[in-house]
């Protein structure tokens, strides 16, 4: 293929996620702060996220996301705090990637709730290049990270390239991340992982009652039952699953919807055939925390098989998902994220 044909081949994908929605794309810009480690993304001269790097954080993030009406989609919890909001998990904020054990180590968990005796079984994944910042029909945000320890040893170094995109009622986020390892590391199988998104208190899934969890170090975290009447999410996947029953199934694709003001808003997360372990499994809980995790086999198969990664010393991984967040009358329709899911499926830079 000659080098025309590669970059109108390039062209073409980039453009696909509009060309689905048959809706004229709007201009992106992605401006980087002067003052703070931080990169502003809007669509349409509408804020639409920010990438937040700052060494306060340990782990960098898309926070918040809108939707193209200009609503909140995620959680404000514990950067920008809401009134009536729930305040579990302090580690779950905006959009993320990370995993619960690398070698040993909890880059998930990590927040600054950990007590400062503890802090040694956590990872932090510090950014410390920004390589690229661009708009225009499509914006393009990359970076370069390091995954370490508390003692600043680099386990795996990130590279991660967002593209981003949107029309009158949809904002589509591209997000290929790959992991070069600089010691032998392994990717225990474990249920915290590997894209997360905390959503906004309204497509949380309506419950009375108090729910447990607890992590692998023993942790326990109580999530409050709602008795007021925002909550009304529901999730779906592309095999069907839906609510609760969407936990610890796989699918190539997942959305949550509901209502937010009056407007019907979804979002999704489609997965990647080249990804390891397709399709993924869905970590999706009722109470707001939706991921897509495929190395946590084992918890979501009950035991009867476990996904373990491991990467040699120099040998890389890479893991590419599209979300899709939409607004207006009516949800994503099943038809048109099949569809998405088979665009993004010929994406492979």
């Amino acid at each position: 293929m000659n080098k025309f044909k590669q970059l109108s081949f390039a062209v073409a994908i980039a453009l696909l996620p509009c060309l689905v929605f048959a809706q004229k794309t709007e201009s992106v810009k992605v401006v980087k702060s002067t003052t703070e480690n931080k990169i502003d993304v809007s669509i349409g001269g509408k804020p639409f996220t920010s990438f937040l790097y700052p060494d306060s954080l340990e782990k960098p993030v898309l926070f918040p996301l809108y939707a193209a009406n200009g609503t909140v989609v995620t959680r404000g919890f514990p950067l920008a705090p809401k009134a009536g909001e729930p305040t579990d998990h302090p580690h779950h904020i905006g959009l993320w990637f990370n995993f619960e054990n690398v070698n040993g180590l909890d880059f998930w968990n990590n927040s600054y709730a950990i007590p400062a005796n503890k802090k040694s079984q956590y990872g932090w994944i510090r950014t410390d290049k920004i390589l690229e910042t661009s708009g225009g029909k499509t914006g393009k945000l990359a970076y370069h990270a390091n995954w370490t320890n508390q003692q600043k040893d680099v386990l795996l170094e990130e590279t991660t390239h967002f593209e981003f995109s949107g029309d009158k009622n949809r904002r589509v986020i591209d997000r290929i991340t790959t992991l070069k390892a600089n010691v032998d590391v392994v990717f225990n199988d474990a249920k915290d992982g590997m894209l997360g998104l905390r959503l906004g208190h309204e497509l949380q899934m309506p419950t009375k009652e108090d729910q447990q969890f607890t992590d692998n170090k023993g942790n326990v975290t109580v999530v409050k039952g709602g008795t007021d009447h925002v909550a009304n999410g529901n999730y779906l996947t592309s095999a069907g699953k839906t609510g609760n029953d969407a936990w610890s199934t796989r699918g190539v694709w997942c959305k949550v919807y509901g209502k937010m003001g009056t407007d019907s808003v979804s979002i999704a997360i489609i997965d990647h055939p080249k990804n390891p372990n397709y399709p993924t499994f869905w970590h999706a809980r009722g109470y707001g925390l939706f991921a897509a995790n495929p190395l946590g086999e084992k918890i979501f198969t009950n035991g009867k098989s476990e996904k373990n990664l491991g990467l040699k010393k120099g040998e890389e991984v890479t893991f590419r998902y599209r979300i899709v967040i939409s607004s207006g009358g009516e949800t994503l329709s099943t038809a048109k994220l099949n569809m998405l899911a088979e665009n993004f499926a010929k994406v492979t830079e």
